[in-house]
């Protein structure tokens, strides 16, 4: 078990079948020192992806993806979720919808941010059917940059997200990848991607 499936053991809570709450160290109350080891686990698995900026969308993903860019020493470039009097001339935009808050948001960047010879890092914390990853590629196309690769948190393999984004071709890395969450257990997937614990 690697430190972040102990974290979720220790304090995460399974609410349904599908739902994993986190809220008290990942997505609510943040934990610092873990949110540093995100961001040195995240750095070494990338270290070699010639990596230009990092990408992420508010508000949950800006954590790991600022503590990524620390070690890192990259910029973070995070999409908005809500229109802004500062944000918006020039914008590069993509719907996404959320299944956990049941609605759908046009999230921007500014397309001063992104650069075409730009290779991106997009970091989230959590990938379940993959509607925020995709919507992140999508905007990384229209700026003419290259999605180098795609960082998570957690990631819900048992749902659709993970699969769409290796069929599309995106490199991912997940932190911890869990199978199952049924009778309230959560069940991992294993580093060599086989084995169940």
């Amino acid at each position: 078990m690697n430190f972040l499936e102990k974290r979720i053991k220790k304090d995460g809570k399974v609410l349904t079948d599908h739902v994993l709450k986190v809220d008290s160290f990942l997505n609510h109350q943040l934990d610092p020192g873990l949110m540093l080891q995100i961001g040195e686990e995240f750095a070494n698995r990338f270290a070699n992806e010639g990596i230009t900026k990092i990408v992420t969308i508010e508000s949950s993903g800006i954590a790991p993806a600022v503590m990524t860019g620390l070690q890192m020493k990259l910029p973070v470039v995070f999409a908005r979720k809500k229109k802004s009097v500062t944000l918006a001339d020039e914008l590069l935009t993509a719907s996404v919808y959320s299944f956990t808050k049941k609605e759908s948001n046009e999230i921007a960047i500014s397309k001063k941010y992104l650069q075409e010879n730009d290779r991106v890092l997009i970091i989230d914390d959590f990938l379940a059917n993959g509607q925020a990853a995709l919507g992140l590629t999508d905007i990384v196309k229209q700026s003419g940059a290259e999605v180098a690769a795609i960082g998570i948190v957690i990631e819900k393999s048992f749902q659709e997200g993970a699969n769409k984004l290796r069929e599309l071709g995106f490199k991912v890395e997940s932190l911890a990848r869990i199978a199952s969450l049924t009778n309230g257990e959560v069940t991992y997937i294993s580093e060599n991607m086989e084995e169940l614990v």
